[in-house]
């Protein structure tokens, strides 16, 4: 047991150990300025996102206005940041975050007297109001939001860290980003192995035997979002520094909804799945956005496919393998897998050409000509083989991924009754 106890020890420090290295060595594999800019963003959203989760996933408190204490945090952060560079106040830039956090824990303390209330449905639409009138207030209240144009600021001000961090240049920025992030995540993490972390799963889990066994669970809940404000005003420091301007949109239920989306879709139930939902963000919103009109309807036909086939998220499709490995009987699923991975491009290739094709015809055939170029390939979109061929090619894939899940669905109940009947040992 003493055994056990050590190697589960050492794991989680691997576990860590690789996670900070790997945050550390990412620029010197991606080190050109949109790829430190993209996982500077990244970080900031994974750390929102983490925040979050500590509502819906740890505590069932589904919020529609989360953006509201990452979205002030931000402000309090950018007007402290100018502050700075006037030399009203002396501050180092390095611990601005902890400001923004300070503030999002202030605000939590402010609405979540008044949302932590209620509970389900009646915290969700109270939390959505709130969202809405801070909205709202941002173009009401000029001189601190800044109206539409937002507040600006500089993020080289004051003395530099140790002679030469500036945080002029991205890279110092994204180091920044990167060690708010892994002690954020640590701290999270431990978060939920305290009793108001475990306490805070009974909550979501069954309320009513946690009033029966004496704890009020208002006060948990207002507990929870109170620590998840701070957090989230970490992040909107962190974004205050990384793009140099607040908005309206940083408290918008835009923004509010974005978080909501990408965390269900990495996966509530698992810690690191609003990890997970903030890369995917990063690739919809950052990447996909910059290639193709269309990111918007392939963001909803994703958040439609996770729900109906994967409801545990992404995280919840990989946890579904780690009883295998430990098996040693993944290999037995390979093939099923391959089929179904092959059977899901092809399917994508048809109906990621067709879409191209509608949009191109309906918003740029007029004025470019009816030839449209997708990596690579010329096709026109007046005529009719193009046409016949891409629905070829989305049927081709919707039949081969028909027989590939019979395939997996047929593997995977003989693996898991084997691992079920002892068998696989």
């Amino acid at each position: 047991m003493m055994a056990a106890a050590q190697s589960k020890s050492r794991g989680r420090w691997l576990l860590w150990g690789g996670y900070g290295l790997l945050l550390g060595v990412l620029p010197l594999l991606f080190h050109q300025g949109f790829a430190l800019t993209l996982m500077c963003q990244i970080g900031t959203v994974m750390i929102f996102s983490l925040s979050f989760n500590m509502l819906l996933g740890q505590a069932g408190m589904l919020s529609f206005g989360h953006a509201v204490y990452a979205g002030l945090g931000a402000y309090i952060a950018v007007h402290t940041l100018n502050f700075i560079g006037k030399g009203t106040i002396v501050f180092p830039v390095t611990l601005l975050p902890l400001v923004g956090g300070l503030a999002g824990a202030f605000f939590g303390v402010l609405f979540g007297y008044v949302t932590t209330k209620k509970s389900g449905t009646p915290f969700a639409m109270i939390t959505l109001g709130i969202g809405e009138l801070v909205a709202a207030m941002a173009l009401m209240f000029p001189d601190f939001f800044g109206g539409e144009g937002g507040i600006s600021t500089n993020r080289v001000a004051g003395s530099p860290l140790l002679g030469f961090i500036t945080y002029g240049p991205q890279i110092q920025v994204y180091y920044l980003v990167a060690a708010w992030l892994f002690v954020c995540t640590a701290a999270l993490y431990a978060y939920t192995q305290t009793p108001l972390g475990r306490i805070a799963n009974a909550v979501r889990d069954n309320p009513e035997r946690v009033e029966f066994i004496g704890y009020e669970t208002r006060r948990v809940r207002y507990l929870v979002l109170i620590i998840s404000g701070f957090f989230a005003g970490v992040s909107g420091g962190l974004s205050a520094i990384n793009f140099e301007i607040v908005s309206a949109e940083n408290v918008s239920a835009i923004r509010s909804g974005t978080v909501l989306l990408f965390t269900y879709i990495g996966g509530i139930g698992f810690f690191f799945g609003p990890m997970i939902g903030s890369i995917l963000l990063g690739l919809f919103v950052v990447v996909l956005s910059t290639i193709t009109n269309a990111w918007l309807l392939y963001l909803g036909l994703f958040f439609v496919l996770v729900v109906m086939y994967c409801p545990g998220g992404i995280a919840g499709l990989i946890m579904l393998q780690v009883p295998l490995v430990r098996a040693r009987r993944l290999r037995a699923m390979l093939p099923a897998y391959a089929l179904a991975a092959l059977a899901g491009v092809v399917l994508l290739a048809g109906l990621i050409l067709a879409v191209e094709m509608l949009y191109y015809h309906a918003l740029e055939a007029a004025n470019a000509g009816p030839v449209m170029h997708l990596i690579g390939i010329e096709l026109n979109v007046l005529s009719v083989p193009p046409w016949i061929a891409v629905a070829v090619l989305a049927v081709a894939g919707f039949a081969l991924l028909a027989a590939a899940r019979r395939l997996v669905a047929a593997r995977w109940e003989r693996v898991t009754n084997g691992l079920a009947g002892g068998a696989l040992r």
